[in-house]
């Protein structure tokens, strides 16, 4: 059977947290004919980089972990690779991009890693599952090409990790629950960002319309080279929302 791990929707929400109860709080419910005076409310959220360092796992390719990385011509693409090579996870020197970088070589960490466009991505993809029947994809592509990728993902059968946001996000969710693979798909990878963003759904759905009367506002600053609205601003404007 299908496995979605669709973060934040379902982390940390196997249970009911009795001290978010309404019935357990020591304030009690807000009134709902209460008079908010309206107040500007801003949340800044950042992010840092910095190096990471990890206990290489093994260095050879028959215990290691294989991963392939689509979108290694980018920059999240790159840093992917990167970080499981230095964490001791084996890159297959394969990687799908845009029809315009096919061909192309692209050498990060001593691999030479052949770029493929995405008229013979199938085969291609079907051919490395086959050689690594525990292969794990990760997406870090576009937006315009969320939903096609992850229809060949399920289509050949291969887990992946969905990390690019933008897309049908609805139907991303239908294509993988009607596939049989497992896939984790997330506006946000950085698990304190992950954490904070299922507390925000857990509090507006425990307390809806509590911030009602007041103004609620995302800024967010990232790179100068990203291609499509933020997915973790998205998902916090969503929870707003349903705060009031």
């Amino acid at each position: 059977m299908a496995s979605l791990l669709k973060a934040s929707s379902n982390v940390f929400r196997s249970e009911k947290l009795p001290f978010l109860s309404r019935s357990k709080t020591r304030q009690g419910v807000v009134p709902k004919k209460v008079t908010f005076r309206s107040v500007p409310v801003a949340l800044s959220l950042s992010t840092s980089t910095g190096t990471i360092e990890h206990d290489p796992i093994s260095n050879s390719p028959d215990i290691a972990i294989p991963i392939l990385v689509n979108g290694c011509t980018g920059k999240m693409g790159k840093s992917v690779i990167q970080a499981a090579d230095s964490a001791g996870l084996h890159v297959v020197p394969v990687s799908f991009d845009a029809e315009k970088n096919s061909g192309q070589t692209v050498e990060l960490c001593g691999k030479k890693i052949l770029v493929h466009g995405p008229s013979d991505r199938e085969r291609i993809l079907a051919s490395v599952f086959q050689e690594y029947p525990n292969l794990i994809v990760v997406d870090y592509t576009v937006p315009a090409a969320v939903n096609d990728n992850a229809e060949l993902y399920g289509k050949v059968g291969v887990p992946f990790v969905m990390g690019t946001t933008g897309g049908d996000r609805d139907q991303l969710y239908k294509t993988v629950e009607e596939s049989k693979v497992y896939a984790v798909i997330s506006p946000q990878m950085g698990k304190q960002v992950v954490a904070f963003l299922a507390a925000m759904e857990i509090m507006a759905e425990q307390f809806p319309g509590a911030f009602s009367g007041y103004s609620l506002q995302v800024m967010e600053s990232h790179q100068a080279g990203k291609l499509d609205t933020s997915g973790t601003a998205k998902a916090i404007i969503s929870c707003f929302q349903k705060l009031g």
